[in-house]
């Protein structure tokens, strides 16, 4: 199984309130990363949860979703992508590891590096647009213990510096793979494209 692992425990600091729960589109940021996730080929999802947790887990209630708690979120986002692969069952074969405050990114993006994963054999599949290389990332669950074993102070980079051979880079259709949204400008340029 190919899992979704939605990476939703950050502190929000530099935008100065929880983004996540920040209205997108009808619904709220991290609603719209989920709906994508479960919309795309990803066979199941799980949402990595830390600051405002309770928050967080009550807003996507609704949603057919596993929930997994980062309690060192604040180490940053390794140790929340660590908490999810630590979550994950024996069965899966690999994550695709979403950004919560990525609410842009849409369904067809996870479904090409689904699809190129699955007729390829690299073991790292990463989005591309315009030559720039963006998020989600696709990992082989092969991977696990290494990233175990990562500094949380230099993050999931040093996976990828280290297996340059296993990297499969898919040029995609969305610039959103290269936007986040940490600060109140991102979040308003992003909201102002939705309308």
């Amino acid at each position: 199984m190919i899992w979704a692992v939605i990476l939703a425990a950050g502190e929000s600091r530099r935008m100065g309130t929880q983004k996540l729960l920040l209205p997108y589109s009808g619904t709220t940021v991290v609603e719209a990363v989920v709906r994508a996730a479960l919309d795309s080929k990803a066979d199941a999802a799980l949402v990595v949860l830390g600051s405002d947790r309770n928050k967080v887990r009550e807003a996507l209630r609704s949603y057919p979703v596993t929930f997994a708690v980062n309690r060192d979120f604040r180490l940053g986002m390794l140790s929340s992508i660590q908490a999810g692969f630590n979550a994950l069952p024996g069965d899966a074969e690999a994550a695709v590891l979403l950004l919560g405050d990525q609410p842009a990114i849409p369904s067809g993006v996870i479904d090409d590096l689904v699809c190129n994963y699955r007729e390829n054999s690299r073991g790292i599949v990463i989005p591309v647009y315009s030559g720039r290389r963006g998020h989600p990332v696709l990992v082989n669950t092969a991977y696990k213990q290494e990233i175990l074993g990562l500094d949380p102070g230099v993050g999931l980079r040093q996976l990828v510096r280290a297996h340059p051979e296993d990297i499969l880079e898919v040029e995609v259709s969305s610039s959103a793979v290269l936007k986040d949204m940490d600060s109140p400008e991102d979040y308003r340029k992003l909201a102002s494209r939705r309308r």
